[in-house]
This record gives C-alpha cells, sequence and structure tokens, in this order.
C-alpha cells in the first residue's frame, strides 16, 4: 500500500459505521452479536486515528430512527455504550470523550455514565472521539432554528444576524470544525440523516467492509482517497493550484 502522507492526515473523520448486523446474520449470529464485534472495531480505530494525529474522530452510533428496532437489540446496544465507556484506550491514548444528540431519551444510567465519561476526560488533549447517540441532523437543525426563532422573537437577535456563523455555533456540534473526511463503511451509499450541515465540503468515501471488519488497513485506504483529492470548496482547479502555489 502507498504510505500516507502525514502532512494531509484529516483533522476530523467522521463515520457511519454500518454492517454490524449484516455482519453477525452472514455467521449465523444474533444481530447484537455484530455490535459487539463493532466496539472491537471502535477501539481499533480510535487508536489507530489518535496515532495517525487525527484531532476528531465522530461516530454514528445510534439514531433517533435507530429506537424503532427491536426493544432487545435497542438495549443490548445501550448495554455495550455502557461497557465502551469503561474502556481505559481515552486516559491511554490521552484522548477526550464528546457526546452530541437528543441525550435526554437515553436511559438514566446511559446519560449519567456520559456526563462522567466526559468529565473523566475533559483534560486530554490528543484527540477528540465524539459519539453520535440518539443523533438525528435534521432534529439538530430543528432545534436550531427554534432557538433562532425564539431569540429574534424575545429581541435578543436581529433576522439580519442570522448566518452560517449563527447557525454553527448553535448546533450540538459547534465545538469542533467541519468533518474532512465522511467514512461510511456497509456498502449503502447514502448519509442517513448524519451530519447534513457539517458534511457540504467533506470528502465522502464509501466502502463495502462491514465495519467489524474494518480496520487500520481499510481506514489507511479512506485517508489515501482523501488525500489524492483536491479540495476546491467551489473554486477551479487553477485557482487552487494557484492559492497552494503562493503559499509555498
Amino acid at each position: 500500500m502507498d504510505k500516507l502522507d502525514m502532512n494531509r492526515i484529516p483533522q476530523h473523520i467522521a463515520i457511519i459505521m454500518d454492517g454490524n448486523g449484516r455482519w453477525a446474520m452472514e455467521r449465523g449470529k444474533e444481530r447484537t452479536y455484530g455490535h459487539q464485534a463493532g466496539v472491537e472495531a471502535v477501539r481499533r480505530i480510535t487508536t489507530e486515528c489518535s496515532n495517525l494525529g487525527v484531532k476528531f474522530l465522530t461516530l454514528y452510533t445510534f439514531s433517533t430512527e435507530n429506537w424503532s428496532r427491536p426493544s432487545d437489540e435497542v438495549a443490548a446496544l445501550m448495554g455495550l455504550v455502557l461497557v465502551s465507556l469503561e474502556d481505559e484506550i481515552f486516559m491511554k491514548h490521552n484522548v477526550r470523550f464528546r457526546v452530541v444528540g437528543d441525550i435526554q431519551r437515553l436511559p438514566e444510567v446511559v446519560q449519567q455514565k456520559l456526563h462522567e465519561t466526559e468529565e473523566h476526560t475533559a483534560k486530554n488533549d490528543s484527540m477528540t472521539m465524539v459519539v453520535a447517540l440518539s443523533y438525528s441532523s435534521r432534529l439538530e437543525l430543528v432545534r436550531t432554528m427554534q432557538q433562532i426563532a425564539s431569540e429574534v422573537k424575545d429581541g435578543k437577535m436581529a433576522i439580519d444576524d442570522i448566518d452560517e456563523k449563527a447557525i454553527d455555533s448553535r448546533l450540538w456540534t459547534n465545538f469542533m470544525p467541519d468533518p474532512d473526511l465522511l467514512i461510511r463503511t456497509g456498502g449503502e451509499l447514502r448519509v442517513s440523516n448524519y451530519l447534513l450541515w457539517q458534511i457540504a465540503y467533506s470528502e465522502l468515501y464509501f466502502c463495502d467492509t462491514y465495519w467489524p471488519d474494518f480496520d487500520e488497513a481499510e481506514l489507511h485506504k479512506a485517508i489515501l482517497s482523501y488525500q489524492s483529492r483536491q479540495r476546491r470548496y467551489g473554486k477551479t482547479e487553477a485557482q487552487v493550484e494557484a492559492e497552494e502555489g503562493k503559499s509555498e
């Protein structure tokens, strides 16, 4: 495999961890077996991202739509969240933990553990691992618009003050930059209500590998794909190359 350019590692990688259930079913197991294997993949990828110098890793762990899944699978997923938060990987690799989503819907014991882990890791500064839990990008945007509308109504904000920065600052993700790279495993080609505002100019990478099988080599493939692209942000190739030439 080609070597990664360590000067062009994406600073924020977001991942849709898809394929746990199908991975398990292909092995004649219950879907929860796949979720358990998925936790191991989270440990691998979190460690490797930290080693590579990634600053933010955001993992789509449980969507608001996932609440409609069978109750036993939901309960198992909540249990795995608790187990994974006991992992010493955060302290071993100096990783800060954050969570985004409609947290109030989660069981009280899960909410408490999430907050404890955030507090316990608050001073870690090598990388921030963000878990999108009970998360919906559309809900995030609705809540943001409601907040802005309320501030306008109360005279705390003028309509002309509503811009991208105002929206950014009120999103659940307001403490981190937009993703440079969005990875989806499992073969599906959609973003599934994930970071819709934030990925406006993210590079997208889709692979067939199920999440439990996603390892360091697969991560490197995604990053190599990212490094092979020219990020233009609406500009022409010539404009980007001219700007890069000036900065050298």
